[in-house]
């Protein structure tokens, strides 16, 4: 019996789509080869390469003049990334909301003036910082976000309407929920979580914007050379691809980010409904800007926490215990954890709540 995973990633995958890569994992596309084995410059594999970026066109409705790219390195490659390929006036700003906007901020100092222009770390990263009133600058090269943070768990509702390019890292969400792409510059987003195994990484980015890098800038982490090079500058994560195409045709079948969208406003609001009507669990987080992927919450004490966590591990609900920053427990439920998962969740939490109280 497969286990629950609410690992916040590598996460859960749809079952289908691993029984899918089983069946062909010897034998992919009649090459007689694992796609772990051919060539990068393999017609099959180019084909699978340009479908998941054909997928992704579509299910995010991105416009054509964005380059779709497909990179390694992860996310945090990208904070290097960001201002190596945008940062012309040595100047940005980041809001910072959380651990990982942090460290991108962190990483931009290393290149030009970036300031952090708003911060929730106040309170503990509980909230979003209201984005009609951050004190953006004049002139500054970009604007970076993270749209959603996975330890801390919110999420932005509304998205800061900015003259600057703006950048979102979208990892923790991304085909989670409907965006306006023509809205940001760049999107960027670890697979790990709603895409893929960890290996790959996308970016999305406006054509007009990514053809100038710093000099400084290393070719690997040149998008246009990516995007010259249709994502195969070198061997690219082959099976990291492969599999994100796998899960992105699964996802078109579900009927879209629209469909999936709605399932996961269900399953979050299952979850947060019990907390909230509970009198041994707490979510800290304002009630606005709560994350659909994300919940993280604590019982009455760090002893019952550890409690909690090793006995739902065996029966089945797995990964649950919190980022060492918080503490307590966090469930991510991205697009594969299926409304069942999130159910047997809750009957635990009630029967544990029973049983300690």
């Amino acid at each position: 019996m497969r286990a629950y995973n609410f690992s916040a990633g590598p996460s859960t995958l749809p079952l289908s789509v691993l029984e899918e890569a089983q069946r062909e994992f010897l034998d992919f596309a009649g090459t007689g080869m694992s796609v772990t084995e051919i060539s990068h410059r393999n017609k099959a594999f180019e084909a699978v390469v340009q479908e998941g970026e054909a997928l992704l066109r579509e299910l995010m409705h991105i416009p054509d003049d964005y380059a779709v790219l497909f990179v390694q390195g992860g996310a945090s490659t990208q904070f290097a990334a960001v201002p190596l390929n945008l940062m012309h006036r040595g100047k940005a700003d980041y809001v910072v909301t959380g651990n990982f906007s942090k460290k991108a901020w962190q990483e931009g100092k290393i290149y030009g003036d970036a300031a952090c222009v708003a911060s929730s770390e106040d309170k503990t990263y509980t909230y979003i910082p209201d984005v009609s009133a951050i004190p953006f600058r004049e002139d500054t090269d970009y604007v970076h976000i993270c749209s959603n943070n996975t330890i801390f768990g919110t999420r932005y509702v509304e998205f800061p309407d900015v003259k600057a390019p703006l950048v979102a890292d979208m990892s923790s969400e991304i085909l989670s929920r409907e965006v306006d792409v023509s809205k940001f510059a760049v999107i960027y987003a670890g697979a790990q979580k709603n895409l893929a195994p960890a290996g790959v990484t996308i970016v999305i980015a406006k054509r007009d914007l990514i053809g100038n890098p710093l000099p400084m800038c290393p070719t690997m982490l040149k998008w246009k050379v990516q995007d010259e090079n249709k994502s195969l500058y070198n061997t690219p994560p082959c099976f990291s691809i492969y599999m994100a195409t796998l899960v992105l045709r699964h996802l078109k079948k579900l009927g879209g980010v629209k469909e999936i969208n709605a399932i996961n406003e269900y399953k979050a609001g299952l979850l947060y409904d019990f907390i909230d009507n509970s009198s041994f669990y707490t979510n800290r987080v304002e009630k606005k800007y709560r994350s659909i992927m994300n919940v993280p919450f604590v019982t009455p004490s760090p002893e019952l926490d550890a409690q909690f966590v090793k006995e739902a591990a065996a029966n089945g609900l797995v990964s649950l215990k919190g980022h060492r920053l918080v503490g307590g427990m966090r469930a991510s439920i991205y697009n594969a954890m299926p409304v069942d998962g999130v159910k047997a969740l809750i009957e635990f939490m009630k029967k544990f709540e029973r049983e300690n109280a």
